[in-house]
């Protein structure tokens, strides 16, 4: 049987690393925590767990930490998590199953990383990542920020779900750091463009965040997934400038990287919508609903566009038309993913006021959220 090291990074999470390393414990067979400069608790807690704790001095390089932590671990391979991640019972159940059959030959094994649920538990994005790898084989993290580990050889996918699960809101602290490094001259990578856009992007500097975007996809470097979101959300920056024949383009733009995603196809929906062009926005919202998770995808899934959203949208535009059974239709669909949403409830009364024939066993196809 294989043998785990769980090495994590650390800095003030005196409210979630108890139930971080409590969920993987018993499955772990060390634990290596780097504290980066904690003032509250996290180190007491910490060492109510494993005595293996070090003290990593701060340079605004996560990678530079990560692969501090990594060079303590004895085991056969090394876990990584945040703290504020936390695995369900039943995904360390599947994490113990992995570690007692794990051959050898295995050099890294990706899980899905759940970064948000909705009210109904089901996941709103999730991406994957590299979480297991054999130590031998010496992987190391590169990144500044939004650091990402570097491996090869076998990689093989697995269906353990870590979710991530903050009790902080959102920090400028990344977006700090790239402008730190950006001010002082330093070379950015096609990787570091892409994130530093993205910080810029989520703190709402869509001028910037598009310029950015620019220039990562002008190198030709970036990975696929990358490039296919960078214009999702050049995309939505124009739509934000107000630039609104732009922000079609741009969603376009993205058929050159990958066959058409929900996502892309609900911003070419949108766009029609708040042009009254119902018939082509019902024809963009109609391929989102037909579209299927490509099992290639590794890049960040927005569950929405792939299930209830596009059914919503058809339900708006089918209804500005006078198609009042469609509109249901679409509307029962939507409500079998969210059955208490408020719009959605609202709609289904209006649509059995207009026409109330729809009460009389109106069902809604099976659909498997």
């Amino acid at each position: 049987m294989a043998t785990i090291s769980l090495c994590m990074i650390v800095k003030n999470e005196e409210e979630t690393i108890a139930r971080c390393l409590a969920s993987v414990q018993r499955i772990v067979d060390e634990i290596i925590i780097v504290d980066t400069g904690s003032s509250d608790r996290t180190i007491e807690i910490v060492k109510e767990f494993t005595p293996n704790v070090y003290h990593f001095q701060w340079t605004d390089d996560f990678a530079a930490a990560r692969n501090f932590s990594f060079s303590k671990a004895g085991m056969d391979y090394i876990l990584w998590l945040d703290a504020d991640d936390v695995l369900s019972v039943e995904n360390a159940d599947k994490l113990l199953l992995l570690k007692e059959t794990l051959p050898p030959s295995v050099d890294s094994v990706m899980m899905k990383y759940i970064l948000g649920r909705d009210e109904y538990g089901k996941p709103n994005f999730s991406v994957k990542r590299n979480r297991l790898v054999r130590r031998e084989r010496g992987f190391v993290w590169k990144g500044i920020v939004h650091e990402y580990l570097e491996v090869g050889g076998n990689i093989v996918e697995s269906d353990i779900e870590v979710f991530h699960q903050s009790a902080k809101g959102n920090s400028d602290r990344n977006l700090k750091i790239y402008e730190k490094n950006y001010a002082e001259g330093k070379t950015f990578s096609p990787r570091d463009l892409y994130y530093f856009a993205n910080e810029l992007y989520d703190h709402g500097l869509y001028k910037r965040a598009k310029r950015f975007y620019l220039r990562f996809l002008r190198t030709g470097k970036g990975w696929v997934e990358d490039n296919i979101n960078a214009c999702g959300k050049l995309s939505d920056c124009c739509h934000f400038l107000g630039e609104h024949d732009k922000s079609l383009e741009w969603a376009f733009r993205s058929f050159i990287y990958a066959a058409p995603r929900a996502d892309q196809c609900c911003r070419a929906g949108y766009y029609f919508m708040q042009n009254k062009q119902w018939s082509q926005s019902i024809f963009w919202y109609k391929l989102a609903a037909t579209l299927d998770l490509p099992k290639e995808m590794q890049g960040f899934i927005n569950y929405a566009c792939w299930t209830w959203l596009p059914h919503l949208q058809l339900c708006v535009c089918y209804a500005n038309i006078g198609e009042y059974e469609l509109a249901y239709k679409h509307n029962e669909i939507a409500r079998e993913y969210r059955p208490n949403d408020p719009q959605i409830i609202h709609n289904k009364e209006y649509l059995e006021g207009v026409q109330p024939s729809l009460k009389q066993g109106a069902t809604a196809p099976d659909v498997t959220p």
